[in-house]
């Protein structure tokens, strides 16, 4: 390698320097003489069209009787250490002692839940009743804020499919999430316990409900709750616009009754029957009686049991006030229609001849 060239490599980072320098002054000489960029003119919207402002108000009044629960369950890992495991839900305040309505399977099996009400902080709540034959439960606040709001109750008897609802809850843990849509269907059954109750008459929607909206309440179009947010029908866990709420009139009968006394009264006849899938198995339509306990509406009537014995199937329900029943859950939903105290006609076939009988439904809570 000649000096020459040694010479030109050495000088060849001072020229760059040299160059860059002449670049940077060029572009802030440019940048100084040009004015600095402005922000476009916002261009006025005007008012809120009238459905956009009735669906703002609507929210505003509902939002701060929507509750956000938490819970935290204890479970024991396969080396037996005991962990706590988070859930999340939504509800809404009932009334003005602090009574927050939401999903059973919302607060099933919590060791501790809290509740947050509008932007407030979380307050710890105690379960004070229990109806999972329903999925509905009642929480109370430890402590009550002096400005609660009790969420305004409406009715689900004359709900008409097309109507707008809209729900108000949690989804994904995200607060205070609003979704609108219509009553898509009604009279719905909805399985609780086991495939052993149905709730009757569930609303079925195709407003936006996921999970982390269970709980929460739908809403009419005057704000009013017509029923609790419970569940979806999806293949993929994300809501597909089938969503279930149980209707309000069963909720203002169910609730009451959980404040009062931890539980709700179960409407019944006496009767033991069989598993619905027991019977289904067995190639059999309607319900057949496992046992009859003593002193009861069905023993009074004279019902039979099935004979393991014999395999005499003695009395199968097949009919309540004229209403086929093939399964289970649709007995105990027909019972739960006619409501404790009043009296139905079952229609029972025993030995190939069928016959009605009247009966009257009672409390069969334990």
């Amino acid at each position: 390698m000649t000096a020459r060239t040694l010479l030109r490599l050495s000088l060849f980072p001072l020229a760059a320097i040299f160059v860059a320098a002449l670049v940077f002054a060029a572009l802030r000489a440019s940048a100084e003489a040009s004015p600095p960029a402005q922000p476009r003119a916002i261009a006025p919207r005007g008012p809120l069209l009238p459905q956009e402002q009735t669906l703002v108000s609507l929210f505003e009044n509902a939002a701060p009787s929507v509750a956000y629960i938490t819970t935290q369950v204890l479970q024991r890992t396969f080396f037996g250490q005991q962990t706590v495991a988070e859930g999340a839900g939504s509800g809404f305040v009932w009334d003005t002692a602090g009574h927050v309505v939401t999903n059973h399977h919302v607060i099933e099996d919590a060791s501790r839940v809290f509740v947050r009400l509008d932007a407030g902080q979380p307050i710890e709540a105690k379960v004070i009743g229990r109806a999972p034959e329903y999925d509905l439960a009642v929480v109370q606040l430890s402590r009550v804020p002096a400005a609660i709001k009790p969420i305004p109750i409406g009715s689900s008897r004359d709900l008409k499919i097309g109507q707008s609802v809209l729900a108000i809850g949690n989804p994904f843990g995200l607060q205070r999430t609003l979704t609108q849509g219509i009553i898509s269907a009604l009279d719905r059954e909805l399985p609780t316990i086991e495939g052993y109750s149905e709730v009757a008459g569930v609303i079925q929607t195709d407003a936006a409900i996921n999970p982390g909206n269970s709980g929460g309440p739908l809403l009419d179009s005057a704000g009013r709750l017509i029923g609790v947010n419970s569940a979806i029908q999806s293949a993929t866990g994300g809501s597909v616009g089938v969503g279930f709420a149980i209707p309000v009139d069963l909720v203002n009968r169910i609730v009451p009754a959980l404040i009062a006394r931890g539980r709700a009264p179960r409407p019944g006849i006496g009767i033991d029957p069989f598993p619905a899938d027991v019977v289904a198995r067995a190639g059999i339509s309607g319900v057949v009686i496992q046992d009859v306990r003593r002193g009861t509406p069905a023993a009074q009537a004279g019902l039979r049991k099935y004979n393991e014995h014999t395999g005499d199937l003695g009395d199968v329900i097949v009919a309540v006030n004229g209403r086929k029943i093939e399964m289970l859950p649709q007995f105990v939903s027909a019972l739960d229609r006619a409501g404790i105290d009043s009296n139905v006609e079952l229609t029972v076939q025993r030995e190939g001849k069928e016959r009605r009988i009247k009966i009257r439904v009672v409390d069969v809570a334990r």
